[in-house]
């Protein structure tokens, strides 16, 4: 029964170590998500898109889960821990290849736009048009493309 206790003092910071590094890549996945989702979308539609990414983050659990028990039942333990890994490993590196393609590198948040097709006194001229610099920018049913920047403005 000692030995167990000595063991579980040797085990018992390795753990939280592990729980710590596992916690700090969550946070550094996570919290980037929800500020992109929070930039993406206007406070009326923000609680439809997280519900629709957290449906979608999570639509791959009942392939996952038992994919990776078949795995460890049949070929065993390290593989069921490996593919997994594996095809996060592939969906990180393809995720990440490619927002750096698409992504720009620098994007404003105020863009000037025109809503040529919108009467003068429709509200959002009146609301979000105060200033002649534009507004916070999401695509939304006013907004269905990203407009257009000049080259001189993407030289910079």
């Amino acid at each position: 029964m000692a030995a167990l206790f000595t063991i579980g003092a040797v085990v018992w910071p390795i753990v939280l170590g592990g729980l710590l590094i596992l916690g700090i890549a969550y946070s550094t996945s996570v919290t980037p998500s929800g500020r992109l989702l929070r930039r993406s979308a206007n406070a009326e539609d923000r609680p439809a898109l997280f519900a629709a990414q957290f449906a979608l983050s999570h639509g791959f659990w009942p392939i996952a889960y038992p994919l990776a028990g078949q795995i460890g039942a049949h070929i065993g333990m390290k593989a069921a821990f490996a593919a997994p890994a594996a095809v996060a490993s592939i969906g990180i590196g393809i995720g990440t290849i490619t927002a750096l393609r698409l992504w720009p590198v620098s994007e404003a948040n105020i863009v000037p736009h025109t809503h040529d097709e919108l009467p003068a006194d429709h509200p959002h001229l009146r609301d979000g048009h105060k200033s002649q610099t534009g507004h916070h920018f999401v695509i939304d049913d006013l907004h269905t493309n990203w407009p257009a920047v000049p080259r001189s403005m993407s030289d910079g």
